[in-house]
């Protein structure tokens, strides 16, 4: 029977498969230096390969490189031997709700989720440590090969500490944010869906970098933008010669050819203009169809000036490319203000096929005959974002109220992003009525899911949420922890719960399923012992210990079926049950046919076994040693081939 690997995906072993399948001849066999045969790169033969464009030795080139660069790469792609443990007690309505929070180290988690949501997320918005001088970074370790990482990753960290303060008076100081964002972005990627696009804040202190590190993961070609977010329209007042008034959104997409972009629904303002209903109920206004604005003059496009001819008496329209002098009927054509000639907004061909979809209207305060289409409030296309969002709800203020607001002390927590800027990021990011799931690696506060909750109760989106954040310390004199709040999770979580709280006592969309709950997992090394990654290390005379290859205090059967759950790339939030079944418990995940069976109970029957084949699941897993005897053991195969042939077994 197969064993589930029980740690993170290996990247550069995939990376190494993609060159196979583009360029067999270019991966051979190798043995490192541990004698042990593995897939390499002939990176001479590859070279050749690209002999047209590689660019080679030390060549001038433009390029983006930093000191622990290479070492940051690594980090990315090493597995790691850790797992997500269930956290029932700190969740809200574990058993029903489609909304995760992670809690622990980011690259973890992201490393964690590589299996199972690879290319699934609409949406990434991270609010990352803006790099000042006074903030901290993760303490990432860049030193060690791939099997090393995978093995240290298993073993609990001594003082549990994961963030160093990153001062401008470091020699490395540009360096190690680069190497500390650089591997984050690279994973983050692989979540994204192919039209997904990510959305990071920073400010001046990095923006520049910023940008020339997500052309690095994501390819220049994929920029969408960066928008001055006028956040402080008054300045900060410490700054000494400038008063900087905004922060920065850089935002790319996944593939620039397939990105889908939404945009803000009409304002107040706008909306205001649709001042008219039909018979049915809907708004709608008149829009003129004379071009205004930029290049609105007819020798600005002289083939997008014609006339329309309207006939008082049949109530009928009609378009000529010349004057037609003869004719009865009411000449009209697109005049300024100033009674020059202007130009329409269509096409001469395009008004001769749309001529049932525009009437003609006299409009008395200029005494002139113009040419209009209704225009509809509903089904309007969304208001294209600008590079300069100078809106009232992105203002910093707004942040800090709008957490004061939740009966939070406004020290708690420094800067909270406004609920108005995540709500705009989401709503840029998301389409109305599709369902998207969206990710915040840098959580803080837990805005991100206040906003998304909230979009959701309007009716005006559909989303799911993942949020990770790591269990940061808040300093024992910190108002936070004078509150209550140990780390800067339990912040956002209780930010979440207090929101929700608020948000369903006010007015909801009948549509929404109110779902304003969260599963609560937590980054924990492997429930796995360390002979599980190394058998081969194993000497005759710790078989014995060897035969549970579970850690001592680790066989919870939950945290066991979420590791199980992370390994195989299954769905965190589908719903699990639990049933005894000839007195031994097992986990039905999802409905039926279920996307997983699971029993790690000892003492499995050959009866058992084929109880559970006939539900005809899409996986099944036991444990290596749970079972009466050898000889059941290996008929597990032979009847999940019978009963079940699609089922994949597999055992821990």
């Amino acid at each position: 029977m197969e064993k589930l690997k029980m740690h993170s995906p290996d990247l550069t072993e995939e990376n190494i498969a993609k060159i196979r399948d583009l360029f067999p001849n270019c991966v051979t066999e190798a043995t490192d230096e541990n004698g042990k045969l593995r897939l390499a790169v002939d990176f001479d033969q590859l070279k050749q390969e690209l002999s047209d464009s590689i660019v080679d030795g030390p060549q001038e080139r433009y390029r983006l490189d930093w000191p622990g660069k290479r070492e940051a790469l690594l980090t990315a792609n090493a597995p790691i031997a850790k797992t997500l443990r269930p956290c029932r007690a700190e969740s809200v309505d574990f058993d029903t709700t489609q909304n995760l929070f992670i809690e622990g180290d980011n690259l973890d988690a992201l490393k964690l989720l590589q299996e199972t949501y690879l290319g699934k997320v609409k949406m990434i918005y991270i609010d990352p440590p803006y790099n000042t001088g006074n903030d901290f970074i993760y303490e990432d370790d860049f030193s060690e090969s791939a099997e090393e990482f995978l093995m240290k990753s298993n073993q609990t960290d001594e003082t549990g500490n994961r963030l160093i303060a990153n001062k401008d008076s470091n020699g490395r100081f540009h360096s190690d944010w680069l190497s500390f964002l650089y591997p984050r972005l690279k994973l983050a990627k692989n979540l994204l869906a192919d039209n997904g696009v990510i959305f990071v804040s920073a400010d001046e202190n990095e923006i520049h970098n910023l940008k020339h590190l997500l052309n690095e993961a994501f390819g220049s070609v994929n920029l969408l933008g960066v928008i001055a977010n006028v956040n402080n329209p008054k300045g900060r007042s410490d700054d000494k010669f400038i008063a900087t008034a905004h922060e920065y959104l850089a935002v790319y997409s996944k593939d620039i050819s397939q990105a889908k972009f939404f945009g803000f629904e009409p304002d107040e303002k706008i909306k205001k203009r649709y001042n008219k209903v039909d018979e049915s109920g809907q708004k709608f206004r008149d829009m003129d169809l004379r071009k205004t604005g930029d290049a609105d003059k007819r020798e600005d496009r002289p083939d997008m000036f014609y006339y329309f001819y309207f006939s008082k008496k049949n109530n009928s329209l009609r378009v000529s490319k010349k004057s037609d002098e003869k004719s009865d009927e009411i000449e009209i054509i697109p005049l300024k203000d100033d009674n020059s000639h202007g130009r329409w907004r269509w096409g001469f061909d395009t008004a001769r096929e749309r001529i049932g979809e525009v009437y003609a209207k006299l409009m008395p305060t200029r005494g002139i005959w113009g040419i209009f289409e209704v225009d509809y409030l509903e089904g309007r296309p969304p208001v294209k974002s600008t590079s300069a969002w100078t809106f009232k709800d992105v203002n910093s203020e707004r942040g800090s109220e709008q957490f004061i607001d939740l009966e939070f002390d406004k020290e708690t927590f420094q800067r909270p992003k406004p609920i108005g800027t995540l709500k705009r990021v989401l709503e840029l990011g998301t389409v109305p009525h599709e369902k998207a799931l969206v990710l915040d690696f840098f959580a803080g506060s837990g805005g991100f899911a206040q906003a998304a909750l909230e979009l959701n109760a309007e009716g005006r989106r559909n989303i799911n949420f993942i949020l990770v954040q790591l269990d940061e310390k808040c300093d024992e004199d910190s108002q936070a922890f004078k509150d209550g709040f140990e780390h800067i999770a339990l912040i956002s979580r209780e930010r979440i719960r207090r929101s929700s709280a608020k948000i369903l006592e006010g007015k909801c969309h009948e549509g929404w399923n109110k779902d304003v709950g969260f599963r609560v997992l937590k980054v924990d090394t492997s429930n796995m012992a360390g002979v599980y990654y190394t058998p081969e290390q194993t000497d005759q005379k710790d078989l014995l210990a060897a035969v549970d290859n579970i850690k001592p205090g680790r066989d919870n059967p939950e945290d066991l079926l979420f590791q199980v759950l992370v390994d195989w790339g299954v769905d965190l939030t589908l719903p699990i049950r639990c049933e005894t079944i000839q007195g031994k418990s097992v986990f039905f995940v999802n409905h039926e046919p279920y996307d997983l069976i699971a029993c790690f109970d000892k003492g499995i029957t050959e009866e058992l076994v084929k109880e559970l084949a006939t539900h005809k699941p899409v996986r099944v897993v036991f444990r290596d040693n749970g079972f009466v005897s050898d000889a059941v053991k290996i008929n597990v195969d032979q009847i999940f081939r019978q009963l079940s042939p699609a089922t994949d077994v597999k055992s821990i």
